[in-house]
Order: structure tokens, then C-alpha cells, then sequence
């Protein structure tokens, strides 16, 4: 069996990003579109069969029976935030092929079909909606809107999905894929410290916090930088820059909230050149979904007064939201007796990052395993795992995929 390191290490040029460092693979890129095909290649030359279903996730199934509704799913993503990591969603899609080859060095005979699921846009770094794929799957997204969405450069998701072979006008609700789904568990690269601080090497997730995606645009007058008078100016840079500090300040005030500015967009974007409009993108989270709102509120609040003053306006627009998520109790309880074995005490873990599992969790049990990250840093080249741990993830993994086969 091959190491979930060495696994890794057969896609570590794909998609590596020489500006920002780490790797930028968006969806349906070239980038990740080679992941794609890797990962069928990884999955055929075991004999799983694939398939891609009309959202464009793609299966990889081991049929222990005639019928595959009900079956025991697993899986991640290989897209990646612009500059990310190399373990945020290739982890799990490593660890769940490692998996099924210590299944089947362990004699493992499945009495239920089981799938390794690779979903696109997770991150939402090129369309902006986060975990797409599940979202078409379980009908929570507008199929029309989806097909709307641009990237940067005005490619529309519609086209993005037609060049790697997608049928767009299939897009949506899938009831035949979710009949399939019977219990999913999910491994990921833990996004924060919590595993450090516990020393181990694998917990068991909790909880997934309540967060959404907003679009705040500052609109002002443009012009001339150098024929236009401090005095004379309506400068939405200007607010935008009082907008983030406000947004820090408000979340700051409130017990465990996370609200962050991670993406700025000045229009047109000349040096020599005063913004007409500045659009900001908010990621706001907390475990109550009634304050995640409030937060949103104060901060929709605050901006309208810069702008004000600013001689600006402020336009929020709802781009994503998902509520906290508490994983399958009984599911959970499951995990806790697999990794009892190999992994006993195994700690239970929150987390404040979304991922599929929780959008699925509203059409089947689903759970989630985390493997420690010695630098606490995700969503940037800093993102770490040791190979041991990685090893040890998918051994839990399989661990816990083997009490439910």
C-alpha cells in the first residue's frame, strides 16, 4: 500500500502558484481539472468505477452489492483557495484511496456499496459560493443562479462547467445521488490548533460554525488622482479602508465570532486613478446563526455611516449562508468505537471551517474526522502535516469505515 505522503507527492507540482506561493487550483481550472484526472486514474487503477454525476462530482465506487443507495460515502475536494496549502481537501481524497487499500489488505468483504466522492468548488474561490457541488446535489442552490455565477476574468460557471464536459442544463437537485448516500464521513487537515494543543493526532468533529459569504460594494465618484482636490473627493477606497477596520472592531466585540475581509476589488483599479466603486467580500461566522445575522446587521450599519460621511454609498448583497451544523450524534458514537481500538481517547472537536459534510448532513447522517496540523495555519502555504499523522488519518479512516461496511 502505497503512504498517504506518497499519494500526495505524485501531485505536488499540479497547480503550485509562483506569486502568492502554495498552490491556486480552482474549479474546472487546468489545474484542477489534471486533479480530476488524477484522481480517476488513482481510482481505475484499483478498480473502483467512476463516474461523474450532472453537478460534476465524481465517484469512485466498490460495489459490494447490486444496489448502491444506502452506500457508505467518502471523500473531499481537490480545488484550493488562490495561494492555499497542500493538504486542505487532497488529504481526504488520499486518505479515503489509502483506505480502501488497507480494507482490502485487512481481507475486508463490504456488506454495502462504498464511494470516495471528490466534489468541485468547496472553497468557492473562483465562483464564490462555498461547497457548490453538495449544494446543487442536496437542491439548496438555484440551478439558474448557479449557471449565472462569473469569476474574475467573466467566465460564467455555466461555461467553466461545459468545457470539462458537464451537461449545464442537468444541473440541481439530484434525488438518484442522494438516495446513495447512506452515511458519509469526511477526513480533513485539522484548520486550527486544536489538535496541537490536545496531542493527538486525530479527533472527531463536533460541530461546524454557522458562517456566510456577503458582497459589500462602496460606491463614489472617480477620477483624476492628480487633478482632483483632497477636499474635492468621493473616495470609495477611502471607506472601503474604514469598512475593514470597522468589520475587525464589531466581531472583536463579540464572544467567538470571526469576521474577516479576505478579498478587496477596487473599479476600474489604476494607480493614477480614484475607485468609482470598491467591493468587498465579508466572511462572517458564529455557532448562533441569530448572531452571525446581528453581526452582519451592525456591520451593514456601520459601512452605510462611512459611506455617508464619505460622500460614498454602501450595497450588501447575500452571496452563501450556512447554519451551525452538529454532526450525526449516533454517527459520532460510531467513530468513537472504531477508533477506540487504535486510537483510544480519541478527542472530539469543533470546527469554524465549513466543508461538504455539513451541507450533506441535510439529506444523511454524516461525521468528520480531523488530522493535526503541527503549524495551525491553514488556507496558506504554512499548512502542514507529518507523515505519520497523515498515515494514522487514513488507518482511522479505515478504522471507521470498516465498522460501517
Amino acid at each position: 500500500m502505497q503512504t498517504v505522503s506518497t499519494v500526495l507527492d505524485s501531485i505536488s507540482d499540479v497547480g503550485r502558484d509562483a506569486s502568492r506561493g502554495g498552490y491556486s487550483r480552482g474549479v474546472f481550472t487546468s489545474a484542477e481539472l489534471s486533479l480530476r484526472d488524477w484522481f480517476v486514474a488513482e481510482a481505475t487503477a484499483r478498480g473502483l468505477a467512476v463516474e461523474t454525476d450532472r453537478n460534476g462530482i465524481v465517484w469512485a465506487w466498490w460495489d459490494a452489492t447490486d444496489s448502491r443507495d444506502g452506500a457508505l460515502v467518502t471523500g473531499s475536494h481537490l480545488d484550493s483557495v488562490p495561494g492555499g496549502g497542500a493538504f486542505d481537501g487532497p488529504l481526504g481524497v488520499a486518505s479515503a484511496l489509502a483506505a480502501v487499500d488497507l480494507l482490502r489488505e485487512r481481507g475486508v468483504q463490504p456488506n454495502r456499496s462504498l464511494a470516495v466522492t471528490v466534489f468541485p468548488e468547496e472553497e468557492g474561490s473562483r465562483f464564490g459560493v462555498s461547497c457548490l457541488g453538495s449544494r446543487l446535489l442536496t437542491g439548496s442552490l438555484d440551478p439558474d443562479h448557479v449557471r449565472s455565477l462569473t469569476d474574475t476574468d467573466g467566465t460564467t460557471f455555466a461555461d467553466a462547467a461545459r468545457s470539462a464536459g458537464i451537461d449545464v442544463a442537468h444541473l440541481g437537485r439530484d434525488e438518484e445521488a442522494a438516495r446513495r448516500i447512506g452515511d458519509f464521513v469526511e477526513l480533513h487537515v485539522e484548520q486550527g490548533r486544536g489538535l496541537i494543543d490536545l496531542d493527538s493526532a486525530v479527533a472527531i468533529g463536533s460541530t461546524m460554525l454557522g458562517h456566510g459569504r456577503w458582497r459589500l460594494s462602496v460606491t463614489g465618484q472617480g477620477n483624476h488622482a492628480g487633478t482632483t482636490l483632497m477636499a474635492d473627493r468621493a473616495d470609495p477606497m477611502v471607506a472601503a479602508a474604514q469598512v475593514v477596520l470597522a468589520v475587525r472592531r464589531i466581531a472583536a466585540e463579540q464572544d467567538g465570532a470571526r469576521a474577516t475581509v479576505g478579498r478587496l476589488q477596487p473599479v476600474p483599479g489604476g494607480t493614477n486613478v480614484i475607485a468609482s466603486r470598491v467591493d468587498l467580500w465579508l466572511d462572517v461566522r458564529h455557532e448562533e446563526d441569530a448572531v452571525t445575522a446581528q453581526l452582519i446587521e451592525r456591520i451593514h450599519g456601520q459601512a452605510q455611516k462611512i459611506c455617508a460621511f464619505e460622500g460614498c454609498r454602501a450595497t450588501l448583497t447575500e452571496e452563501s449562508r450556512s447554519s451551525t451544523v452538529h454532526f450525526d450524534g449516533a454517527l459520532q458514537r460510531t467513530l468513537h468505537n472504531a477508533l477506540g481500538r487504535s486510537f483510544p481517547g480519541a478527542p472530539t472537536l469543533p470546527t469554524g471551517a465549513g466543508h461538504d459534510a455539513g451541507i450533506l448532513g441535510s439529506i444523511a447522517p454524516t461525521a468528520m474526522l480531523f488530522v493535526r496540523n503541527p503549524t495551525g495555519i491553514s488556507h496558506s502555504p504554512e499548512e502542514f502535516v507529518e507523515r505519520d499523522d497523515a498515515d494514522a488519518g487514513a488507518t482511522a479512516l479505515a478504522d471507521v469505515l470498516e465498522d460501517l461496511l
